[in-house]
């Protein structure tokens, strides 16, 4: 109800990230640095209570950063989000620019895999081998959009958007009373997760 999404929803856009989550944990849970009991070991790898409880770790973390980042930028109007980095944030124009075009973009990207599974399946090639037609519509759809992006820098450099100089807003962007309940619960969200580390002995503090 806070984001205007729909559970289904959600769940629909989080599917991609539960098939991607434990093939982040892989590396860790063969490669990582073992300690405890092992259990596995062939070469390079090792599979250790250690390489285990970080593999799981790494799984969560990637679900933890994926599903707020769904929440907030389910709904997010990318030319709100430009005037907020441009107007609040004080980003450089040329940046916004960038993220505004990134954005709006996003949404073709879903229309074309759409389309190419549509057409596959009319042709008769989309009901077979689904890991190789994954690929391939990949591949694709990565050649759509190195397309697009070359066109579309062409047509915003032919509109001025790269000229110099101090530019105007078409939307007022201001920070409201939500913002900051959004901000505090974040702040709180984050304090609660430390405070939970330090108290059950989790914590490690990492150096940069």
């Amino acid at each position: 109800d806070l984001t205007g999404l729909r559970l289904s929803t959600v769940a629909l856009r989080l599917l991609p990230v539960l098939l991607v989550a434990p093939v982040a944990g892989v590396s860790m849970l063969l490669y990582a640095e073992p300690g405890g009991t092992v259990y596995w070991t062939f070469w390079q790898a090792t599979i250790s209570d250690e390489s285990i409880g970080l593999a799981v770790a790494v799984g969560l973390r990637v679900l933890a950063l994926a599903l707020p980042t769904i929440l907030l930028f389910g709904r997010t109007d990318p030319n709100d989000l430009a005037a907020a980095l441009a107007q609040i944030v004080r980003l450089p124009t040329n940046f916004v620019l960038g993220v505004l075009a990134g954005t709006r973009t996003l949404g073709l990207f879903v229309d074309d895999w759409r389309s190419m599974t549509l057409a596959r399946r009319a042709r008769g090639v989309g009901d077979r081998g689904a890991l190789r037609r994954f690929f391939s519509m990949a591949f694709v759809l990565l050649v759509f959009a190195v397309r697009r992006g070359t066109k579309l820098s062409m047509a915003m450099e032919a509109r001025g958007f790269g000229a110099p100089g101090e530019r105007t807003w078409l939307r007022r962007s201001r920070l409201t009373s939500r913002d900051a309940v959004a901000v505090v619960g974040a702040l709180a969200i984050v304090a609660v997760a430390l405070g939970t580390a330090v108290a059950v002995g989790s914590f490690r503090f990492v150096w940069s």
